[in-house]
């Protein structure tokens, strides 16, 4: 350990996945930075979870929660846990995910600058290792939408300079303590999704620089942390809090855009996945909208 390199906290969650996890740690205590611990959040397991990892890693600090808080709960958890134990960075980690052994160094070095507020790695597909899931993303300032479809269609960026974004995806996110402190941490109303785009907007609005640093590299299994693609529970969670996030950043004229803008969106996915006979999903996804509009008050 080198007391000189800033502690690192690295966090991932788990509810009722410890196959996922387990090879998630594994690869986690193989990094290379000098001075991190490893933290696990069970976030309600049901399961043998909590007793499998521990025994597998007794290395990994560990905090248990009663009752599933969702994403941003869970992480919220191991967020405090790691301030408390004094940590100048928090790493945030989806538990389905497959790191490179040198990842931390450059994110490390690419946050210090005082007005960067989160650095992010490279995220590729862990089916297809050299294929992008996430490059981070832009954002209309009409519609508060994000844009470039996640860099999914682009090539491997072959600079090594970070690269600036205005969405990072919080599937894997370097968090700095100060910046907690000062802009808080994750929304808890969002349960499932949108919490790293209200998290990314809220960096922004607070004046920080979000960073994507392509030499540091992460492997992401897609979906198994959350609901799956186009299951119901992911067409409710995500239409949910897709409301609560509008309802949240959006004032005056805005809506004049916005409105019709997801009213269009709505139609669209309800095509998707009534063409693709998906009907339940259709019917969850319209669901989440209706509930997100009567009971969420960001």
């Amino acid at each position: 350990m080198d007391a000189d390199a800033p502690l690192v906290y690295v966090v991932t969650v788990n509810w009722n996945n410890a196959p996922d996890t387990l090879a998630c740690l594994e690869t986690l205590s193989r990094l290379s930075y000098p001075n991190y611990r490893l933290l696990e959040v069970e976030n309600g397991s049901t399961d043998d979870s909590p007793e499998r990892i521990a025994e597998a890693f007794p290395q990994v600090e560990q905090v248990r929660i009663p009752e599933n808080t969702g994403f941003a709960g869970g992480f919220n958890a191991g967020i405090r846990h790691a301030l408390e134990k004094g940590a100048e960075y928090v790493f945030i980690v989806n538990n389905d995910t497959l790191a490179d052994a040198g990842m931390l160094e450059p994110l490390v070095e690419a946050a210090a600058p005082p007005d960067v507020g989160a650095v992010a790695p490279l995220i590729f597909y862990a089916t297809e290792p050299e294929r992008i899931w996430s490059a981070g993303a832009g954002r209309s300032r009409w519609t508060l939408e994000l844009t470039g479809n996640h860099g999914r269609e682009m090539s491997i960026p072959a600079a090594r300079k970070p690269v600036e974004r205005e969405f990072l995806s919080g599937c894997a996110l370097l968090l700095k303590r100060n910046v907690l402190e000062n802009l808080g941490l994750l929304d808890e109303g969002f349960f499932l999704y949108y919490e790293d785009s209200d998290y990314s907007l809220r960096l922004r609005q607070a004046g920080y620089r979000l960073l994507l640093v392509p030499q540091a590299r992460l492997w992401h299994k897609v979906s198994r942390s959350s609901l799956g693609s186009d299951s119901p529970g992911e067409r409710y969670w995500m239409a949910r809090s897709s409301v609560r996030f509008f309802r949240k950043h959006v004032r005056g004229w805005r809506w004049l855009v916005v409105i019709p803008w997801r009213l269009g969106s709505a139609s669209k996915t309800t095509l998707r996945l009534v063409s693709h006979g998906n009907f339940r999903a259709a019917r969850y996804y319209w669901r989440g909208l209706w509930e997100g509009l009567w009971n969420e008050h960001p």
